[in-house]
């Protein structure tokens, strides 16, 4: 419109009628748009109606970014869970390689040791043929003397010397043997024997772990129940001073002798009509009984 008007007195200062006339009108034309677009806001309840609408958008803004960040700390917390989730695959993967290894070598133990134990029972008995075959040997030697002796002839008795001598010190080294390999056969029974008491201890030792595991797991639980997740209890909240005050026996020995003191107060028989005896652990807190006290108690 400032240039419409520009552009009037520029016509009519040079005298240019028809000119005038146009810049005229188009600056009419101008003047009544400008006032179609500016009644609206010379009307009554306007601006209050362009504040609401104004405010509704600034709404809508901040609540798509709420919902922008509430999704991208759900993506984070469902990226952390799953990175948890893998370091715990990964743990329990690791875990049964480890297991199955550790099964695995006392397995080829076990079948090496069996195997050297058969390879000696195979040498004993191969020393009990020789025996048995070195003994029917003297008994084929004596019939055999016994039958020369019935025809009329005998052997020299140097002959009968060299065939005792040679049987005697065949028995002596067969008895050596019959030795080192009875030794042999009691070493790998010790030692199979003391691999099964170390897999037995090994066994118990699991059990206990898994025991103490799941007894540490259980009192995490109620320590969480009563006194809240201490992943997630910063140091200034509200309620540490009085996780501090219950768990004081904990960290301190003249803490724990003055609270054990306070109890023993209170000991009575179990049977005592008006009163009983101290619990084994921690009093869980019973359920909310309405939506309100749940409420609070969230």
């Amino acid at each position: 419109l400032a240039a419409l008007c520009r552009a009037l007195r520029q016509r009519e200062a040079e005298g240019d009628e028809a000119g005038w006339a146009q810049a005229r009108e188009e600056a009419e034309t101008a003047r009544r748009e400008l006032r179609e677009i500016v009644r609206p806001l010379r009307e009554p309840g306007y601006r209050e109606a362009l504040r609401r609408k104004t405010e509704r958008a600034r709404k809508r803004r901040l609540r798509l970014q709420r919902r922008k960040q509430e999704a991208k700390a759900a993506k984070e917390e469902e990226a952390a869970r799953a990175a948890e989730r893998e370091a715990k695959i990964d743990q329990w993967r690791a875990k049964c390689i480890q297991e199955v290894e550790e099964k695995n070598r006392e397995q080829e133990l076990k079948a090496a040791a069996d195997s050297v134990l058969s390879e000696v029972r195979k040498k004993q008995a191969d020393t009990k043929r020789m025996v048995d075959i070195l003994c029917a040997l003297e008994k084929l030697r004596k019939l055999r003397k016994e039958a020369a002796g019935r025809k009329g002839v005998c052997p020299p008795p140097s002959a009968d010397e060299a065939f005792e001598s040679q049987v005697e010190s065949l028995k002596t080294l067969l008895k050596n043997r019959t030795e080192l390999y009875e030794a042999e056969e009691r070493a790998l029974r010790v030692m199979l024997e003391g691999e099964q008491e170390e897999e037995r201890k090994r066994e118990m030792e699991k059990k206990q772990k898994k025991e103490r595991e799941k007894l540490l797991q259980q009192k995490l639980e109620i320590d969480s129940k009563l006194f809240g997740d201490p992943d997630e209890f910063p140091l200034a909240h509200l309620l540490q001073p009085f996780r501090e005050y219950y768990l004081q026996a904990e960290h301190s020995v003249a803490a724990l002798i003055r609270i054990r003191h306070e109890w023993d107060q209170y000991l009575v028989p179990a049977d005592h009509p008006e009163g009983s005896c101290i619990p084994p652990g921690w009093v869980l807190p019973s359920l909310p009984t309405n939506d309100t006290w749940a409420t609070a108690v969230r």
